[in-house]
């Protein structure tokens, strides 16, 4: 673990629910690459909460919480921004704990996030063909809506989880109302935080769905989490239209002169 570079104002955040041994896997690849990694068990029942804690008593570069009961990805990840928060960091990378997410990028997000650090940085997934066509197809979806609420800030992908987020401004935003606890979490928290202000960088990055054979475990079902893409949208659209002649305003107070170069 001594490769890890290591930070006292960004650190990993992982969230974590029956992901099975993957889990263990992608810890370890975090942390190779990085300290602190913090990861949130939210309420699993598939027992790698002891083998986390037993790997986190070994190592102080890791530190694990552990939910009493299931809330979903948006409220795990809020717990472990505000612990964060008061503990003094100042930005989070967030990932999957199932192995999607390309854990020997998350140096560079955090580079560049250190070099930009009123920036969101996002990735931008470069899918290979384990990608579900469907998934990939219904992504471009809320893509173009993401477009149109943030009145085309430039998010490239609004549900790649692997971004790194300026704590303080999410926290607030997580804070003023209920939603973005679960897997609605990715979407409206690069849209809220366009509507702050908050400019995207966005950075390439391979996405891998694994097969059962490799250990992949999906919670997404198409039914219940595209209605509550939908009803995140619709919320969304309202936010942007009550928005609207202020969004606007601003972008046209950051447009050039006409004849400026």
């Amino acid at each position: 673990m001594s490769a890890a570079a290591v930070s006292a104002t960004h650190v990993v955040v992982i969230p974590s629910y029956d992901t099975g041994p993957i889990v263990y896997a992608t810890v370890r690849a975090a942390r190779a690459a990085w300290a602190p990694v913090w990861v949130v068990v939210d309420g699993s029942r598939d027992g790698t909460e002891r083998g986390l804690l037993a790997m986190a008593a070994d190592d102080p570069g890791l530190r694990v919480d552990v939910l009493a009961q299931n809330s979903g990805k948006g409220a795990a990840v809020f717990h472990a921004l505000e612990a964060a928060r008061a503990a003094g960091f100042t930005h989070a990378l967030t990932m999957d704990a199932d192995g999607q997410h390309p854990a020997e990028l998350i140096g560079r997000f955090m580079a560049e996030s250190a070099a930009h650090p009123d920036a969101m940085v996002l990735g931008r997934p470069l899918f290979d063909a384990s990608a579900p066509l469907l998934r990939v197809r219904g992504r471009r979806i809320s893509n173009a809506w993401t477009n149109l609420e943030t009145l085309g800030a430039g998010i490239a992908d609004s549900l790649y989880g692997f971004r790194v987020y300026p704590i303080a401004p999410l926290v607030d935003v997580m804070r003023a109302q209920p939603w973005m606890r679960r897997f609605d979490f990715d979407t409206e928290a690069v849209v809220r935080l366009a509507w702050r202000g908050v400019r995207p960088i966005n950075v390439d990055a391979p996405v891998r769905y694994l097969g059962a054979d490799e250990g992949g475990v999906s919670h997404f079902r198409y039914g219940r989490d595209n209605a509550l893409l939908t009803w995140m949208h619709l919320r969304l659209v309202a936010g942007f239209l009550f928005r609207l002649p202020w969004l606007v305003a601003r972008r046209l107070a950051r447009r050039p002169p006409f004849g400026a170069r």
